[in-house]
């Protein structure tokens, strides 16, 4: 590669940092090392490269943003220092196989750990590790130590369920989910009975349904399995731990089509300058030793069978993920978002 190219791909990185809200552009070279677009926090990805580097000598260059960074490598094209992207929720990953934003993962770590239904048919895509879509319970006002999907649509649920806002990525995968297994007229029903219960118009974090529980306003708020972990052990809010305390998780439909899971991924970009260093991030994340680190430090499901979940996840049941192939659910993001507008969900209750 040229300094002349070297210099481009800096230049367009430099430039289109202005259109990206609170990303800043690292200063990226291009041997011996791997740069990373990030969609992660830092406080979970950084340890992970830090071990990487110590153990392969390639410097992990990051650059950390909320959003936009798949416009950004889209953007950049040829010139783009990006060699991984690392991002949450399948829509983002099937998303960036569909606008050729990826290149095939090479690494034999990819075919010898990652089941295939977590990965993409051409290798464009891996899952680093899941989350799974459950029920936080009150351990005071729930007795059931059992539900499904469908029982939260009962008459027995009216006025008791809180969530975030229907339009959020990890509402969107839930409702996908439920189209892709049940078709769009169940589903509808589905989502219809959901808001019909609900004990406010869905507003907030997944955090924020944990904290109404201990409050009293709802009974049951659907989040990700990862935030109780994250409460139980937030030394700096030290508030959240009395409203994780004040819950349980049950895992929906655990003994009969499972639990609805989303993923964090990564690829590779398609016009990676450094890809070999990539394949062997990649390589990394899928270990043993990185799969534990994602199991230990965010409370989320390793993507390696043979990796065991931190014993804090272990205390709150057993995972079974729904079935459902993960590209199939991204096919149905669309149909879930025009459902959830056509049923105005986010007003809460209609009657």
């Amino acid at each position: 590669m040229t300094n002349t190219t070297n210099i481009a791909r800096l230049s367009v990185a430099l430039l289109t940092t202005a259109c990206l809200a609170g990303a800043a552009a690292p200063a990226f070279a291009q041997s011996g090392e791997v740069n990373i677009y990030s969609y992660r926090e830092q406080s979970l990805l950084q340890p992970l490269l830090d071990r990487f580097s110590a153990e392969t000598g390639i410097k992990a260059n990051v650059l950390y943003a909320g959003d936009g960074l798949l416009e950004r490598v889209e953007a950049e094209g040829e010139l783009s220092p990006a060699d991984v992207v690392v991002t949450v929720d399948i829509g983002n990953l099937v998303g960036a196989q569909e606008r050729g934003l990826t290149q095939k993962i090479t690494t034999p770590m990819l075919d010898e750990r990652v089941p295939a239904e977590f990965r993409a048919e051409d290798d464009s895509w891996t899952a680093l590790s899941l989350r799974a879509r459950v029920f936080y319970v009150s351990k005071d006002r729930v007795d059931a130590t059992a539900l499904s999907y469908d029982d939260i649509t009962k008459p027995e649920w009216k006025g008791r369920l809180c969530t975030r806002p229907g339009d959020h990525a990890y509402n969107i995968g839930l409702i996908a989910q439920r189209i892709a297994a049940n078709g769009l007229e169940e589903t509808r029903t589905w989502l219809a009975g959901v808001r019909d219960n609900l004990a406010y118009p869905p507003a907030g974090s997944d955090r924020e349904g944990v904290k109404n529980i201990l409050a009293g306003t709802c009974d049951l708020s659907i989040t990700n399995t990862y935030y109780m972990g994250a409460m139980l052990n937030n030394d700096a809010e030290p508030e959240q731990k009395q409203w994780a305390a004040a819950a349980r998780i049950i895992y929906p439909d655990a003994d009969g089509d499972g639990t609805q899971v989303n993923v964090a991924g990564g690829f590779i970009a398609k016009h990676a300058p450094n890809a070999e260093n990539a394949n062997a991030l990649i390589g990394f994340l899928l270990s043993d030793e990185a799969q534990q680190i994602y199991a230990d430090t965010n409370y989320e499901f390793p993507v390696v069978p043979s990796v065991a979940p931190a014993e804090l996840t272990q205390s709150w049941g057993k995972l079974n993920p729904a079935k459902t192939p993960l590209t199939e659910i991204a096919a149905h993001r669309d149909e879930a978002a025009a459902l959830v507008d056509e049923l105005k969900f986010n007003e809460g209750a209609q009657n």
